[in-house]
Order: C-alpha cells, then structure tokens, then sequence
C-alpha cells in the first residue's frame, strides 16, 4: 500500500525520536556503527547518509548512488522512508561529490570499484542497489562484476549508451553555469518547469538549479564525461543476473525513454514502470510513484 511522503511527513517528529540511538563514551565504538555519516575509503573521508535510521546488521539494506554532478540528497525522501522501514541505508556521496572529500573519478568503471571498496569498507551484502542517471551506469557495472552481493536493483534515468551533447559537455568543460541551466532544465518536465510540487513549500526548479551550484569545479564534466565515454553497457546489461526494475519518465530529455526501455530489454530479469508526466528528475517529479516502484523490489 502507498503511503504518501506528505502523510509520512507528520509523523516525522514522534518517530525522530526513535530513531536516535543512545549515546554514551563506553559505546562510542558502536556508535559510530550505528549512526554513520563519515568513513574513510582510500584514506579519503566520504559522507554516507542513512535517513536518520540506525543501522543493524540483522536489517535488510538498501544503497543510493547518485547522478552527475549531484549529491545524496537526491534521495533524501526515499532513504528517509526506508530508514522508517526498518533498513540500513546508504545514501553515498561519491568522492568530490557532496560532502566526500578526494577528486572526482574519470570513469565508470573506477567509479564502481570505489563503490566496492566502500561497501566492504562498511560490511554490506545481499544489498538492495538503486542508481539514479550515472548512478545506474555504476550500477550495472557493479551488478556485473559483483552480482553476489545483490538482491535487486533499480536502474533510474538510465540508457545505453548514455551519450551526452557536445553543448553541455564543452561548458561543463569549461566550467560555464550553461551547463547547470542546460542540465537542469532538460531534466525536468514540461509540468515540472511550470511550478507545483508534490513536496509543499519546495521549487523544484530551483531546488535542482542550486543542487547544481552546490558541485565542486570540474565535478559535472568529469561526470558527464565518464558516461559519455561508457561504451560497454550493452554487453554487460545481457549478462545481468540481478533482479532488475528500470524506471522511465515519459518526458526525459537527459536519457530518453526510448533508450530506457532498450536498457529493460536487454537485461534478462527486468520489469520497466513508467511515468507521465514525469522528466529525468523523477524523485523530484513523482517522488510517491517511485516509491511505490522502490517498495515492489527493495
């Protein structure tokens, strides 16, 4: 059954409460286990939100990988949801990225070999894996290299390949805030553009433009650059084994449906739910509807 993000918001006081873990100096060990938010990969500090939940070994777990040029925040509805579900979640900044310190990484490939040190860094397996734009292409190859320590995995905004504009590309390159405006705006709806929000008292459009702003100099292109440069992904979405669910916005103009549903046909066991109107932003745009997708398969 459903449950909106703005009911689940009321009670969001009276279960904080719960879901603070107790302190104190001779448990400092645990602690730290439990409320996580720093940890070191390569010896570089990296951030890792867990919706305000605990984590408990005995929990399922679920994992966010973010897209280009963004941070953990982009999930902060979902994991918060699933913290109140009683999972371990990981909500990972990648290095550069959010408050991750380090450079940011040339390629996919290196991106998901970081991300299997992080996990092992922090003792997850028989993991639920969801990866929005970039973040699904690390999540296929992550899925293809290790798809033992999966469950299911959810593939947001995803295409193969994902090639990427000469105009956004060259003024991420360049540094330019076109490629913000650019990025920002193809990855939003007609309707979206247009105003309104499920999510009361939040502009999507500036919301996004500022998740943007937020990014460290030459993150975006460095980003954009390692999808535009990952030519393998349709050798390696054949070989999936891992229980698959590819959610497309009908209005996605940063990778388009038509590249999504490929993605899904190419991927043995996979399933697509689709979303109108609905852009790239999809946990912005229909955040209850990619709910309802996360819970079918998490």
């Amino acid at each position: 059954m459903r449950r909106s993000y703005s009911s689940f918001n009321r009670t969001r006081r009276s279960q904080r409460s719960n879901c603070r873990p107790k302190t104190s100096a001779s448990d400092i060990t645990k602690v730290k286990r439990i409320t996580l938010l720093y940890f070191e990969v390569n010896s570089l500090k990296t951030y890792c939100s867990n919706g305000s939940g605990k984590l408990d070994p005995s929990q399922k777990s679920v994992v966010f990988i973010h897209g280009a040029g963004i941070d953990h925040t982009t999930f902060v509805l979902a994991s918060r949801y699933f913290a109140r579900q009683n999972y371990n979640v990981y909500a990972i900044d990648l290095p550069a990225h959010g408050n991750s310190s380090g450079d940011p990484l040339d390629s996919i490939k290196m991106m998901s070999d970081w991300l299997y040190i992080a996990l092992n860094q922090l003792g997850v397996e028989n993991t639920a894996l969801v990866g929005h734009s970039m973040g699904s292409l690390i999540s296929l190859q992550f899925a293809s290299d290790h798809s033992k320590m999966l469950r299911s995995m959810v593939l947001v905004g995803t295409s193969i390949p994902m090639p990427v504009s000469d105009p956004l590309l060259n003024a991420a390159k360049e540094n330019s805030h076109d490629a913000f405006d650019m990025a920002n705006t193809w990855s939003h709806s007609k309707a979206a553009q247009l105003g309104g929000n499920e999510n009361p008292g939040i502009n999507m459009m500036m919301s996004g433009q500022r998740l943007y702003e937020r990014s460290k100099t030459n993150v975006l292109y460095a980003d954009l650059n390692a999808c535009n440069n990952f030519t393998n992904s349709k050798e390696l979405a054949r070989n999936i084994v891992t229980e698959t669910l590819i959610i497309v916005g009908d209005q996605d103009q940063m990778t388009t449906p038509v590249k999504a549903l490929e993605v899904a046909n190419t991927i043995p066991d996979c399933r697509t739910l689709r979303l109108n109107p609905c852009g790239h932003a999809m946990f912005a745009e229909q955040p209850n509807a990619v709910l309802d997708g996360l819970i079918s398969i998490v």
